[in-house]
């Protein structure tokens, strides 16, 4: 019976022995960093069981080949509640930290910025060329997006709102671009509520061309609201806009880079030097300064604004001032070619 109780006692113990060991691998093996020396994107494909999800890690060398990953999910059942998805995996995540990650739900965001000043066909080709969005734009048409958003024609370009939008993958570009859209219409609705009295805007989209005006015209946050005032004077004394942006957008594609005095000339629905009024819609997206630029002028006399060389402007209340500071800008222009 001695003997026997020892035989038995041996065996307990390597099974003991033998079960605290594997214990200690798999602990080991969830420490374990991933193998990416990179930021790593992963997509678990939808019904992917524990098979696929560690053939996939496998395959794409994220993590290694080994008999404790199953029994690591069997002794943590949580880390095997894993939903699809695209994630972002991290230099020295663990197997746990991947696998928690995972489990979470939380899908790796993209980002995508939509800059002040730009046009929407600059937007379309900006989403078709991102990665992970879900493309179901037919073209890049504004007549296509209009249609698709259920938008009038004149609403499309500058009814949306410039930011850094973020998304997580298989997002529709629609999708992004009707929350744009969303945050364009809630701003100008409480700038229009807000706006000074006496403005000479008949709709809301008046508001938001002049403000894509203004975008258009300078960089400067200390010069828009004067910029803005320039073409609310000039709107009540009946004069006529003469802003260069409105013309190269009415020029399209066109637009080579130089305007010339027959481009001036050459009558489109956004030539401004020969329309009388507000062009018929915006000619780019404003930005928030911009728009409260257009809802809140500077009160000034000023008729007329030229570049001052300096990066900023000139602003003058009649046309024999304007003519000098054009005639000063054009002598600093000429010096600095000449260097």
């Amino acid at each position: 019976m001695t003997v026997k109780r020892k035989v038995v006692g041996g065996i307990v113990a390597f099974i003991i022995a033998g079960l605290a060991f594997s214990y200690w691998q798999i602990k080991q093996f969830a420490r374990s960093p991933l193998l990416i020396e990179h930021e790593t994107i992963f997509t678990l494909p939808a019904g992917a069981g524990r098979v696929v999800l560690e053939a996939e890690l496998n395959r794409q060398k994220i993590t290694p080949r080994s008999f404790w990953f199953g029994w690591l999910l069997k002794l943590e059942p949580e880390l095997a509640n894993f939903k699809a998805g695209t994630y972002r995996f991290t230099q020295g995540m663990t197997v746990r930290q991947m696998l928690t990650l995972l489990s979470s739900g939380k899908e790796a965001q993209f980002p995508i910025r939509f800059i002040e000043g730009s046009r929407m066909q600059e937007w379309l080709a900006q989403l078709r060329a991102a990665p992970y969005i879900k493309h179901t734009l037919t073209d890049d048409k504004l007549t296509t997006l209009g249609q698709t958003l259920k938008m009038p024609q004149q609403d499309v370009e500058g009814w949306f709102y410039p930011d850094t939008y973020s998304y997580t993958a298989n997002t529709t570009d629609v999708a992004i671009l009707e929350r744009a859209h969303g945050r364009m219409v809630k701003m100008v609705d409480t700038l229009w509520q807000s706006k000074a009295e006496g403005l000479p805007y008949k709709e809301k989209d008046d508001l938001l061309t002049m403000a894509s005006i203004v975008e258009k015209e300078t960089a400067l946050g200390e010069e828009r609201s004067k910029v803005a005032s320039v073409f609310i004077n000039r709107l009540r004394l009946g004069m006529r806009l003469q802003t260069d942006p409105t013309v190269i957008y009415g020029m399209g594609d066109s637009y080579k880079g130089t305007l010339t005095r027959k481009d001036l000339e050459t009558p489109t629905a956004y030539n401004t030097y020969v329309i009388a009024g507000m062009p018929p819609g915006p000619i780019a997206t404003p930005g928030k300064a911009s728009l409260e630029a257009a809802a809140h002028p500077e009160k000034t006399d000023f008729l007329y604004f030229v570049a001052d060389g300096k990066g900023g402007h000139t602003f003058t209340t009649n046309l024999a001032s304007h003519n000098r500071a054009v005639q000063a800008w054009r002598l600093l222009l000429k010096e600095k070619n000449e260097k």
